[in-house]
C-alpha cells in the first residue's frame, strides 16, 4: 500500500465546494432592506418531530417589497413557526393573522445593517469550520496510511495538498464574507 496511496482530493474539494454553496445559501438569505422570499430558506421548524424546512409547512409569499408572508398549512405549527422565525436570527418581529405570519421587512438602519454584518461573519465562520473539519478528514486519512506504511516524504507531499486546498477555500470565504459585509452596508 504504501507506493499506492493516493488521497481523493476531488473528494475533499467537493465537499469544500458544498460548504461554499452552503454559506452562498446563507448570504443570500441576509437580504438588504428588500423583501425575499429565500431569506426564510435557513429558517426549520420543530414540525412532527423533525426540523423541517419553513417551505414544506406553509407557502412563502412575497406580496409587496417589504413584506414576506408564510401561509402556514397547518394550525397546529402557526406556534412553532413563529417561534422559529423570532429565534433564526434574522430580526424580524413576525405578525399573526389567522394562519398567515405576516413578516415586515423593516427598513435598514445603521445598528440593523451591522446586526447583519455579524450574522453574516457567523454564516462564515460555520462555513470555515465545516471545510477545517474536511482538512482534518483528509489528514486523517494520511495519518492512517502513514501507519500502513506510506514515506514520511509522501505523508508531507498530501498534508501541504490539503493544506494548500484548504487555505484556499478559507480565503475564498473571508472574500464572499468581505463582499458581502460591503453589500450590507451600502445605503
Amino acid at each position: 500500500m504504501s507506493d499506492e496511496f493516493i488521497l481523493d482530493t476531488d473528494d475533499l474539494t467537493r465537499r469544500m465546494d458544498g460548504a461554499m454553496a452552503n454559506l452562498r445559501t446563507e448570504f443570500a438569505s441576509l437580504r438588504t432592506g428588500r423583501a425575499s422570499a429565500s431569506m426564510l430558506e435557513p429558517v426549520m421548524v420543530d414540525a412532527y418531530g423533525a426540523m423541517t424546512p419553513i417551505n414544506q409547512v406553509g407557502t412563502v409569499n412575497v406580496p409587496e417589497p417589504r413584506m414576506v408572508t408564510v401561509n402556514v398549512w397547518d394550525k397546529g405549527l402557526v406556534g412553532k413557526v413563529e417561534k422559529a422565525i423570532r429565534e433564526s436570527g434574522l430580526g424580524i418581529n413576525p405578525q399573526l393573522n389567522g394562519t398567515i405570519i405576516m413578516l415586515p421587512i423593516p427598513e435598514l438602519n445603521e445598528e440593523r445593517r451591522r446586526e447583519l454584518g455579524k450574522v453574516a461573519g457567523q454564516y462564515a465562520e460555520h462555513a470555515r469550520v465545516s471545510i477545517r473539519n474536511i482538512r482534518r478528514d483528509g489528514m486523517d486519512q494520511i495519518k492512517k496510511a502513514k501507519a500502513d506504511g506510506m514515506s514520511e516524504d509522501d505523508q508531507k507531499f498530501w498534508e501541504a495538498e490539503v493544506q494548500d486546498l484548504t487555505d484556499t477555500y478559507i480565503k475564498r470565504v473571508d472574500e464572499a464574507l468581505e463582499n458581502k459585509q460591503e453589500e450590507i452596508m451600502q445605503v
